[in-house]
């Protein structure tokens, strides 16, 4: 009879763990599908109206170079600088590995340059090591200089999760300059994507 029972016991605790199991499933296949809707639906703000600093949100470097990805960012932030759209740049990102010469941000104020930007009109940022401290530090920069307004610039795949966390740090009416990535594995970035805004919502609540 006892072995009968424990048997039982057994029997039902698997039936749980399997039942269990299958809820959070069907919950993360859920809450997935619903991340990758809302990343996709990010667009740069229309219509854009005049900031004091564009902000552009670090990404590899390849050595001395930026990244084919990191390129596409810089390049769609002079694009904006060019239309008019703000006069300074904000360039923010630490260093990726302990051999390379420059930060992000060191290398973004270099192809900024070398790009027609006047190193006056770059701030640089040294120490960010993700997308929190990127704009957690740019908005210091911000209250430093006296700037009030930014257009925070980044992949579309990025663009949801860039824009919380600048409401949440207290931007002012925040603009996203937002391009869409020709070097980069959509699907590799979108999943990886998922999981840094699931990190995120994570943060806010806890």
């Amino acid at each position: 009879m006892r072995s009968s029972a424990a048997g039982r016991r057994k029997w039902r605790f698997k039936r749980i763990m399997v039942f269990t199991a299958a809820v959070l499933l069907i919950a993360g296949m859920l809450w997935s599908t619903y991340v990758l809707i809302i990343i996709n639906q990010a667009e740069t703000t229309s219509p854009m109206k005049k900031a004091d600093v564009g902000i552009i949100l670090g990404a590899s470097m390849w050595g001395d170079e930026p990244s084919p990805g990191l390129k596409e960012r810089l390049d769609y932030g002079l694009k904006l600088y060019k239309q008019g759209f703000f006069s300074r740049f904000i360039v923010s990102g630490g260093l990726d590995k302990p051999g390379y010469r420059y930060t992000e941000g060191q290398g973004m104020r270099n192809y900024l340059i070398a790009g027609g930007v006047p190193d006056s009109a770059i701030a640089v940022e040294n120490k960010a090591t993700s997308t929190y401290e990127n704009l957690l530090f740019s908005r210091e920069i911000m209250q430093r200089e006296h700037w009030s307004t930014a257009v925070v610039i980044t992949h579309t795949f990025h663009g949801r999760r860039a824009l919380e966390v600048a409401e949440e740090l207290g931007f002012e009416n925040p603009e996203l300059g937002l391009t869409d990535s020709e070097s980069m594995s959509m699907a590799k970035y979108k999943t990886r994507e998922i999981l840094a805004y699931t990190k995120w919502k994570l943060l806010q609540v806890f």
